[in-house]
This record gives C-alpha cells, sequence and structure tokens, in this order.
C-alpha cells in the first residue's frame, strides 16, 4: 500500500510539473524597425520557463494591418508598405491546454515630404467670408501626411490672413500670395479677393414642425443690393436649441447642404449666415414617440452548445420552419417547427464533418437547404445540400468542397445559385438547379493587398460582400446594372471607413423618400473574446447608414451604437430594423424617412429584448447573433442559449381607451 502511494503521489508530482511548466513565444529582433519597401523574417519559437526551445513547433503569422505590412502567414516574411506603428500576431498550437501567442510591434518609418498641393480656390472669394483651403502634404511614398504641421502665411494681411486649419479669412478686396511650407518645402498661390456683393439673406424650411430624427430640408438665397441672386454665395448653417424636457440638453445635426436633425425634442434656431448677412428661422422637433412594448413569445432551448445563425421559412406544407447551426461543438444543424411561436418545437437535425455550422440557409421554394461547414476533420469543408422538402425528415442530398477546403464562413442562396465564402478570401458562385450536381460556374475576388471577406448577402440580382478594410462591394450578379451574372459577377460600387470592421451588410430603400442606403455593420471585440467560448463576453462595433442613392458618391450619413455593445447580423423589413447586438440583444429600430445623424439619440430605437438564461452554455451570458422577422413574429438566434421569438406590440390609435379589470 504504502508503495502505491508513493508512486500514486510521483505520478501527481510529475503531472503538476507538466501543468506548472510555462511556455512562450519568443521572436527575436523585436521591436521590428524598417522602412517603406524593405523587407524582414521574424523567427519565432517556443521556448519553456527555462528559456530552452521546445523543437518542432508550427507558427501563424498575421496582422489586422494588411494594408499597411504584407505578411507570409506560414513563414513570417514581412513587407511594409506604409509608415506607422503595427502590431503582429505570432500564434503555436496549445500547450498544456493553453494556446500560445504574442504580439510585435512594427514601426515603419515615413519617407521625406516630397510635395505640398493647394487645391483649387473658390472663383470668387468674398471679402469678409472665411474659405477653407484644400492643403495637402505628400511624402516621397506617395501618402497623404495630415499630421505633419504646415506653415501658412499671407503676403498681404490687409486683404487676407489666414488662420488655424487652413482657414483664409478674407478682409479686403485685392491680392495676396498664400505660402504653404513644410521645411525646406514649399509652394505659393496667388489669391483675388473681390467686395462681397451679398447685403441680404433669406431662409426657409420644408416643415416647421417634426419629431426628433426627422430631417428638416434648409433653403438658403443670399442677394445682393438689387435683390438679385448670388448663387455662389458660400453659406455657413449653424443651430442653437432649446429643449422641451429641462432633464436633457439639446442637440442635432446639420450639414452644410442644408440638412438639420434635431436629436432631442425642443425648439431649434437654424442660421445660413455669409459675411455680415444672415437669416434664420425657428423649427419644432416634437418626441418621435416610436417607443413600444415587446414581449417574449418562445423558445428553443439548446444549452449544451454554442447556436450560430438562423434562417425561417414557410415550408411547402404552409407551416413554419426554422433552421440553426451550431459553433465550435459537433457539427451539427437543428430544425425546428415554429408554426406556433410560442411552442418552439425541435423536430430534426443532421450532423456532418465539421466543428462549425456557421451559416444555414433556405432556397426561395423552401425545399433545399445549404449549410456551410468549418473544421472538418479532414479539411475538406465546403457546404452540405440537404432536402427539406419535409423538415421532419430531412436527409443530405450531397456535400461540396471544390475549392472551399478552406472553411466556409458564410454563404447565400439565389435564384439556383449558392454564392459561398472561401477561406475569407473570395466567393464562388456555384449552380445548384440540379441540387444532386453543384458546379462552379463563376467567382468573385478583391486584388487589393491582404483582401479578405467575411461575408455575402444578395438582393435583387446585388451581391453585398462585406470585405473588412475594403467595406462593402456592390457586385452584378444578375440584375443587368453592370451587366453582371452568376458566371460573370461584375463590381460597380464600393465604400468602406476607417475602422476596417465591416462584417455585415443589408441593403434598404426608402420607397417614399427614395434614398437607397446599405446598413454595414462592425464586428470588434476590443474587450477580448474567450477562446473557450465558456465566459461571457462583450462585443464592439457599431451600424452605419451609407446613402448609395448616387452609386459614385455613396457617403456615410447615419449611424445606430448600442453602449457598451457590438452588432453582428440584422434585417430590415417594413422600415423596421432588427439587429442583433450580441450581449446586448435584439434591438428594434424605426428607419422611416430621410437618415441623418445619430439613430439611437433620435429615439429611434422602437424596443429592445435581450436573452438570458440560467442553463445556458454560459449561464445568463446573453449573445445574440442574428434577428429576422417572419409573420409578425421575430425570431433571433443566441450564442449560449439557442432559439428564441418575440412580438411587437401593435400601436394603438390615438384616443383609444383600454378597458381594464
Amino acid at each position: 500500500m504504502k508503495k502505491l502511494n508513493l508512486l500514486l503521489f510521483l505520478l501527481i508530482a510529475v503531472a503538476t510539473y507538466a501543468q506548472a511548466q510555462e511556455y512562450s513565444i519568443k521572436v527575436s529582433d523585436t521591436p521590428v524597425q524598417m522602412k517603406i519597401g524593405e523587407t524582414a523574417q521574424l523567427e519565432a519559437a517556443v521556448v519553456d520557463a527555462d528559456g530552452n526551445v521546445v523543437p518542432d513547433r508550427e507558427f501563424i503569422f498575421y496582422s489586422r494591418n494588411d494594408k499597411e505590412i504584407t505578411i507570409e502567414r506560414n513563414t513570417g516574411k514581412i513587407t511594409a508598405l506604409k509608415h506607422g506603428e503595427y502590431n503582429v500576431t505570432v500564434r503555436s498550437p496549445v500547450e498544456n491546454g493553453k494556446p500560445l501567442r504574442t504580439t510585435i510591434a512594427v514601426s515603419i518609418a515615413p519617407t521625406a515630404i516630397s510635395r505640398i498641393e493647394i487645391g483649387e480656390a473658390p472663383a470668387n472669394i468674398y471679402a469678409g467670408v472665411t474659405t477653407p483651403l484644400d492643403v495637402r502634404v505628400i511624402d516621397e511614398a506617395g501618402f497623404e501626411r495630415p499630421e505633419v504641421v504646415v506653415d501658412m502665411s499671407s503676403s498681404n494681411t490687409d486683404v487676407a490672413r489666414m488662420g488655424p486649419f487652413f482657414k483664409l479669412m478674407a478682409k479686403s478686396a485685392g491680392k495676396t500670395t498664400v505660402t504653404a511650407k513644410v521645411d525646406q518645402v514649399m509652394t505659393k498661390v496667388e489669391l483675388t479677393v473681390v467686395e462681397n456683393p451679398i447685403v441680404t439673406m433669406e431662409l426657409s424650411a420644408d416643415m416647421t414642425e417634426g419629431r426628433s430624427g426627422d430631417v428638416f430640408t434648409l433653403t438658403a438665397i443670399a442677394k445682393d443690393k438689387d435683390g438679385n441672386e448670388v448663387t455662389d454665395a458660400p453659406i455657413i448653417y449653424s443651430f442653437t436649441g432649446e429643449s422641451y424636457d429641462v432633464s436633457s440638453a439639446p442637440s442635432g445635426l446639420i450639414t452644410q447642404e442644408g440638412k438639420f436633425v434635431a436629436d432631442e425634442p425642443g425648439l431649434y434656431v437654424v442660421s445660413a449666415v455669409c459675411g455680415t448677412a444672415g437669416a434664420s428661422v425657428t423649427l419644432s422637433a416634437n418626441n418621435r414617440n416610436v417607443s413600444r412594448k415587446i414581449d417574449l413569445v418562445g423558445r428553443g432551448s439548446v444549452g449544451d452548445k454554442h447556436t450560430s445563425d438562423l434562417w425561417i421559412w414557410e415550408g411547402q406544407d404552409d407551416r413554419d420552419y426554422a433552421v440553426t447551426g451550431t459553433w465550435g461543438a459537433d457539427g451539427k444543424a437543428y430544425f425546428w417547427d415554429v408554426t406556433d411561436p410560442a411552442s418552439i418545437t425541435r423536430i430534426d437535425s443532421v450532423q456532418v464533418d465539421a466543428r462549425t455550422v456557421n451559416d444555414v440557409k433556405i432556397s426561395e421554394d423552401g425545399t433545399v437547404c445549404i449549410i456551410s461547414r468549418e473544421g472538418a476533420s479532414s479539411r475538406k469543408n465546403g457546404i452540405v445540400i440537404i432536402d427539406v422538402t419535409n423538415p421532419r425528415d430531412v436527409s443530405v442530398i450531397t456535400e461540396f468542397t471544390e475549392n472551399l477546403t478552406g472553411g466556409v464562413h458564410n454563404l447565400f442562396i439565389y435564384k439556383d445559385h449558392v454564392y459561398a465564402l472561401s477561406a475569407g478570401r473570395k466567393y464562388y458562385s456555384i449552380n445548384i438547379e440540379d441540387p444532386s450536381q453543384p458546379k462552379i460556374v463563376g467567382e468573385f475576388e478583391l486584388n487589393t493587398p491582404g483582401h479578405s471577406i467575411h461575408d455575402v448577402w444578395i438582393h435583387d440580382g446585388i451581391a453585398y460582400s462585406s470585405n473588412w478594410e475594403d467595406g462593402v462591394q456592390l457586385v452584378d450578379v444578375g440584375n443587368g446594372i453592370a451587366g453582371g451574372s452568376p458566371s460573370n459577377p461584375v463590381q460597380f460600387a464600393e465604400y468602406a471607413y476607417p475602422s476596417g470592421s465591416n462584417h455585415a451588410a443589408f441593403p434598404y430603400k426608402d420607397e417614399k423618400t427614395g434614398k437607397f442606403y446599405v446598413i454595414m455593420g462592425d464586428e470588434e471585440f476590443p474587450y477580448g473574446l474567450d477562446p473557450t467560448g465558456k465566459k461571457p463576453s462583450r462585443a464592439a462595433g457599431f451600424l452605419h447608414i451609407i446613402d448609395f442613392t448616387d452609386l459614385e458618391n455613396p457617403k456615410e450619413v447615419a449611424w445606430f451604437k448600442v453602449p457598451f455593445a457590438g452588432s453582428h447580423n440584422y434585417w430590415i423589413e417594413d422600415d423596421i430594423l432588427y439587429a442583433a447586438f450580441y450581449n446586448a440583444g435584439v434591438r428594434v429600430v424605426d428607419l422611416s424617412g430621410e437618415l441623418l445623424g445619430d439613430l439611437n439619440r433620435q429615439g429611434r430605437e422602437m424596443a429592445w429584448i435581450v436573452p438570458e438564461d440560467p442553463e445556458g452554455y454560459v449561464p445568463n451570458a446573453p449573445f445574440t447573433w442574428g434577428a429576422q422577422p417572419h409573420k409578425g413574429h421575430i425570431f433571433y438566434s443566441d450564442w449560449n442559449s439557442g432559439l428564441w421569438s418575440a412580438k411587437l406590440r401593435p400601436v394603438l390609435p390615438e384616443n383609444t381607451k383600454v378597458e381594464t379589470k
């Protein structure tokens, strides 16, 4: 017995020592100092607590700044493309149950200043008016350098002088030479100031009373002493306000194109000024009053694994069904009867070779389901095509892995074609007219350095792909706007924003205003994401509303943020946005009318609901993945708890009497 106890003690001691042994990744020659165009080789090694190298270890090198530096993923060779301070992450397989990773700082030095450009000034610079000059500093690598301080001066300060931020303050008629200088590099431009002909200003609005969030369109007319309109008048718009609610401060947004929106109910004085001439108009913004009650209706619990995406559809038998995927688990997809949203019932499932079934989609006729695969044991991921003619007895038709072995994160079905992502780089068009014989007919991939893709959504023959730093790409796959087809995808418009976090996109046209928007969503995890998926997580990022009415000049006009939460997937129906915001649940937002500014502050959020489950995979940790409206109900999937349904209460007509007992 003593010998057995001693052996047991030794075994425990050895195991304890092995678990206590600390491993880490060391990278030589860090931090890395580089010049644009140079290459550097990162040499990584796994070492134990005593600094001994652990042999035969593989490494993966990557960076979020793949437009500024390129990295060979498996070798660690870096090429410097743009100046700045960046991070490279080095990762190695798990040791003793702990993922090994480290971050390396890479500093790329800027090149010398090459030239200064001053853009063309207005034909008439009026005395008494401040005019912004377009000044750009360019270095030898061709990059703009907005951080460089430029010394600006005017040769005749009686005519005009330079103010902060490249503002030319015209004083009287005459000529002056403006000089822009950085060290020994300089440029000059001669400008002429003329007498200001404007003596009066008229201002009107398309309405004098509206609601918070409504866009007021302003019309300002500048006139000379004879009453003639001065069409090139540089008009400056501004506003002041007085809130109707003493507990809130008035706020809003006004553009120099003459658009005004109030965030808070109140009285606002909007002004238009040019030199000494000005006019104002008073506008009233009432409470938007779109808030509605939302009720939890039903749920389909999944507590033993993470749930991913969902899709709701009407089956061939006129009943309603749902399919949900699973994440980081055993490759299952679940099928549900949701005809009665208060009694969601799991009716079937399929299991495929995968760790994650990230995306699930149903064909327009409700007979074919496509699920994506990631983490297959054979590394042949691809897609799985399923017959769901009878959702209570689904069957796999076939698997398709050609060119899709790197993992399919997202996909979409549109008119007998599947658009499936491949290894986060591109998407393929796959013809499934015969679901048992799928075949690739086309593909779309960007040619930008380090490009990547996360999602693709198809509507009316246009593919909207979310490409992280490259933003949203609008591609004709059958609409005809650019002569494209599934076999010949043609890109015709795009938009990217600085954060580079574009994760999802959804098109939306307001039929009353004629405005066409694309809602672009971020996905960010600045607080970290538990790699085991067993701890509560918190996301960041928000929704960007891009006005694509002019396809050649899209611009961000509005946004929707939820404090301390981040967006994921969303849906728009009947001018209402249903957005999953991870740890903040589902947010329901009024999108009616022209959109401008901060939609949340304007009171456009109608309702919200957060799924909390004490028996969830992570108890009481909502992490909502996606939302979809269907026949008057809202269905939503949650990473930690499964499938849910809710319902917005109807808006009661004014003066409706509610009887109580």
